[in-house]
């Protein structure tokens, strides 16, 4: 940093300044971020704009991070060769005779969509379609109906495979394979707690319940699904048994939903294909270029040494593994309030990684108490983005579904405090399953 011409306030305040006001004045998160880069570049000589489209592309240039148009290819094919159809039946078949059976069915397609996708931008936008108008035809609230189709669809970055695991593993240095195990028990329990709390809606609204499924209709749709049910268990079967990496994984995804959709449930022609390739390629080119401008502001802050200036203070309250868990979370839930959780993850992920070291937390209990708090910030205004799909297709405005969105994630910050306190409910099963992965 000698020789530069900005000191670590100045290039603090512009790059901060530039960026907070370029997001009130409602410039796309992405945008802002590599905007606000730009005066900086300008100004110190040492610097330059190419210099900072060379840290963009060495952001893009990552084996890694291959695998997130393919894992998001992958829910496309499943939703246009009929996959998701032969789950939808199949959770109709488990949970349709519960208190709120479609909302309840809502859910748990969601935890199975989850197990493959790891979008939760694509869950909503497909699971609102599906639902939102389905549930309020059977006299749900139309508010009730947006709420539980947004806040579901967090799952899809909780539950493995998950496109923030991969990002967080590619930025961090932490074990994807170890990232994918930790996040499956954490992610059913938040399933859990929200099927819980439809429960809860359907007995004091009276919302309407199937009637049971016989065994022999639920086996025959659990045969129907089984295919589909093992796209999880491939992807994450192999990662624990070294047979491919994360991105191999993904790809080999992609050929598992071709197969199905093609061969076996024979729902997916040429026209499908290019829509599937057309809608990946909207979701990954916009996930992908958060990533690049994300990832040169934060080489900028790297460079002007601002974390170390921003953590000085905060090192010295010397707290418990316990109480940095809890602050992390809750910095992780205001910033995701405000940023997409890919750039959060680049930007804040690495500002408070020393911090949970110093704490002594483990690498993954780090990372899932980001990851998970982060989640919030997808339903949680004035980003929110999940919720803004699920109230477009709701055709709703957010503030009319605010409060049934804070009741639902009343729950599920328990299950966040469970998991601070309690790093075993993201260790247990890596240290179980593959011991290597949590050393």
């Amino acid at each position: 940093m000698l020789g530069n011409v900005l000191s670590t306030g100045e290039a603090s305040a512009i790059l901060f300044g530039v960026f907070f006001t370029l997001m009130f004045l409602r410039v796309p998160v992405a945008v802002a971020l590599g905007l606000a880069c730009l005066p900086i570049s300008l100004i110190e000589p040492h610097l330059g704009p190419m210099m900072l489209l060379g840290e963009t592309f060495n952001a893009f240039n990552s084996f890694i991070l291959l695998a997130v148009p393919l894992f998001l290819l992958t829910a496309n094919l499943m939703n246009i060769g009929g996959i998701t159809d032969r789950l939808m039946t199949l959770a109709r078949s488990l949970v349709g005779h519960f208190p709120g059976a479609l909302a309840q069915v809502n859910v748990v397609l969601s935890i199975f969509f989850a197990g493959i996708s790891g979008s939760s931008t694509a869950d909503a936008a497909s699971q609102g379609k599906i639902f939102i108008h389905a549930q309020v035809k059977e006299g749900y609230d139309l508010s009730f109906s947006v709420a539980i189709t947004a806040v579901s669809s967090v799952l899809a970055v909780i539950i493995p495979p998950s496109i923030l695991m991969i990002v967080w593993g590619g930025i961090l240095s932490v074990s994807i394979g170890g990232l994918f195990i930790a996040g499956i028990l954490p992610g059913l329990l938040i399933g859990l707690v929200q099927m819980a709390t439809v429960h809860f809606y359907a007995k004091n609204r009276g919302y309407p319940t199937y009637e049971r499924t016989p065994w022999r209709e639920t086996l025959c749709a659990l045969a129907k699904a089984a295919p589909a049910l093992a796209t999880p268990g491939i992807i994450i079967g192999g990662k624990i048994f070294g047979w491919f990496t994360p991105t191999e994984s993904a790809a080999v995804a992609v050929l598992y939903a071709t197969f199905l959709s093609v061969f076996v449930y024979r729902e997916l022609d040429l026209k499908g294909a290019g829509t599937a390739l057309l809608e990946t390629g909207r979701l990954a080119s916009s996930a992908l270029f958060c990533v690049g401008t994300a990832s040169a502001f934060g080489w900028l802050l790297a460079y002007f040494k601002i974390p170390e200036v921003i953590l000085s203070g905060v090192v010295g309250w010397e707290m418990s593994r316990t109480e940095t868990g809890f602050f992390i979370a809750l910095v992780f839930l205001v910033v995701g309030c405000f940023l997409d959780a890919i750039p959060s993850i680049i930007i804040v992920g690495t500002l408070l990684q020393p911090i949970s070291v110093a704490a002594g937390m483990h690498p993954i209990h780090f990372a899932m108490v980001g990851i998970v708090s982060l989640a919030f910030g997808l339903v949680t205004p004035p980003y929110g983005l999940c919720l803004m799909i699920s109230a477009a297709i709701g055709g709703i405005s957010i503030r009319a579904v605010l409060k049934d969105v804070c009741l639902m994630l009343l729950p599920m910050l328990g299950v966040l405090a469970l998991l601070i306190m309690v790093p075993d409910v993201a260790l247990f099963l890596p240290s179980t399953l593959t011991p290597d992965y949590v050393r």
